[in-house]
């Protein structure tokens, strides 16, 4: 039997440190800021997911390795995805059709290889996991990441 994993007070912090980046920082040392405790937020991720998968020792031995490695990539994504809301944060009083359009395609081209990602390491997970704990892996990913998007998209005004 798994026990249910509490994970409010952590998804609002971290929710909190990626939404902030859609605001236009007024000094480096804000940015700074703002980047560890997005850093310290991912390891607590990976507290959260390490706690929800309950791996054996031979699995987690195999299993973390291609997780950080996984994490990384999808962090490189999600660093465009902030870029991206930062800009637009700035701009979106004045958007004109084409930044619009490159802001849409920008989104785009970051949810395909959001996916591309899922699916180039579903392999290397089921590798190293049995089948149950790959799906609980994945759906795992997917309530964190329609968190964050839910929590995103009420942060982000609609173009004016």
């Amino acid at each position: 039997m798994r026990t249910k994993v509490k994970t409010s007070g952590f998804w609002v912090l971290w929710l909190f440190s990626l939404s902030a980046t859609a605001l236009p920082a007024a000094a480096q040392g804000a940015a700074d800021s703002m980047q560890l405790l997005r850093d310290k937020l991912r390891g607590d991720k990976r507290l959260l997911v390490a706690k929800a998968m309950v791996l054996t020792e031979s699995e987690g031995k195999a299993f973390w390795p291609i997780y950080d490695r996984y994490q990384k990539e999808f962090g490189a994504v999600n660093d465009r995805l902030a870029k991206l809301i930062q800009d637009y944060a700035t701009n979106y009083r004045s958007l004109t059709n084409e930044s619009a359009r490159k802001m849409v395609d920008g989104y785009l081209a970051i949810e395909a290889d959001r996916l591309k990602i899922r699916q180039s390491y579903l392999p290397k997970f089921r590798q190293v996991l049995p089948e149950i704990k790959v799906a609980l892996l994945y759906q795992l990913e997917n309530k964190i990441q329609t968190t964050i998007n839910y929590e995103l998209a009420a942060g982000i005004p609609l173009i004016e």
